[in-house]
């Protein structure tokens, strides 16, 4: 579940970013929410690697 719980701080911290850009055009704030996406998307390929290298261990 540490995971799961590293999954949700990601996302959480993405939050005020997303108001901001979205609500507030804050431009710079859409500079940190498109990092922040990369640092998801990087999160999803290694933890996919992560569950297929485990299951395939087994």
């Amino acid at each position: 579940m540490e995971k799961y719980q590293e999954l949700i701080g990601l996302v959480e911290s993405l939050k005020d970013d997303f108001e901001k850009f979205y609500d507030k055009n804050n431009k710079a704030a859409g500079t940190r929410v498109r990092k922040g996406m990369q640092d998801l998307a990087n999160f999803a390929k290694d933890t996919r690697k992560e569950v297929q290298d485990i299951k395939n261990a087994e």
